[in-house]
């Protein structure tokens, strides 16, 4: 592990980025270009402290999932990805491994849907990037370990009467059906053997579903969300193919003059994400 130049990677990359890029205010009182180190923690949903030691090159080595959750919040290319994961002194993910970073094209494309909640999914529907109509309707996923950023995962094992669930056409059969698409498409990826080893061991319905040995894929719907606030919103959920990345991107919108949409006008209110 080469701790300087990977400190220095990190403290490039982060002064790269421009705040409003991944939804922070500018604000007049920034005194070095770029994201805080506080926001890159906040978007990599690592402590502040970590971040600053591996900036100062004292860190400890990072494990694999950190240096993709890294990767996504400091918006890295492949090459740069790939670059440290190898000052880290890890192989960076190769052939056979779900791709976790979203390409820049569609992070433009999460920013420019500002008025309508939206997500980027991995394969094995990961969070990878949401914009702030999507942290105000379902949660701030920044808020989340990295583990627990996927919505298979909470739909099974989340728990707590704060969170926001998502009901709707889309079964449990259909979400298990999309892990086992996955798992046929990327067999040899730990983080997904992972996942499912999880899932069938603390759900008992997650095992039944997944014994039944259906496939699936995910589907535009319409889909009812409860948010804690703001009551059961019935919503339309479209699913874009991002195909070379083998990623999703779900918006979520309503019909013009509906209650629903009068909500999602609601939730882009400062203080609602």
């Amino acid at each position: 592990m080469d701790r300087a130049e990977l400190a220095m990677v990190l403290r490039t990359a982060r002064s790269r980025i421009e705040p409003a890029e991944v939804g922070f205010a500018a604000g007049s009182r920034r005194q070095v270009p770029g994201l805080r180190r506080e926001e890159i923690a906040q978007l990599a949903g690592l402590s502040v402290d970590y971040i600053v030691r591996l900036e100062q090159g004292r860190g400890s080595k990072p494990s694999d999932q950190v240096l993709g959750a890294l990767a996504r919040a400091l918006r890295l290319s492949d090459s740069d990805r790939d670059l440290i994961f190898r000052l880290a002194g890890s192989e960076p993910p190769g052939i056979g491994r779900i791709p976790m970073l979203v390409r820049p094209s569609v992070m433009r494309l999460l920013d420019r849907l500002a008025g309508l909640p939206a997500l980027v999914l991995s394969a094995k529907s990961d969070v990878l990037a949401w914009n702030p109509p999507a942290a105000a309707l379902l949660g701030d996923w920044s808020a989340l370990p990295p583990a627990q950023r996927n919505l298979i995962w909470q739909r099974f094992l989340g728990a707590g009467p704060d969170r926001v669930v998502e009901t709707g056409e889309q079964s449990g059969a259909d979400c298990v059906g999309c892990l086992r698409t996955a798992q046929a498409r990327y067999p040899q990826d730990p983080s997904l053997a992972g996942l499912i080893d999880e899932l069938r061991s603390g759900s008992p319905r997650f095992d039944e579903l997944w014994r039944a040995g259906r496939s699936g894929r995910l589907r535009s719907r319409t889909a009812s969300v409860v948010h804690p606030e703001l009551g059961t919103l019935t919503l339309d959920c479209d699913v874009l193919s991002v195909p070379e990345a083998d990623q999703t991107v779900i918006v979520y919108s309503a019909g013009t003059g509906t209650a629903t949409a009068s909500a999602l006008e609601l939730l882009r209110l400062p203080g609602r994400a």
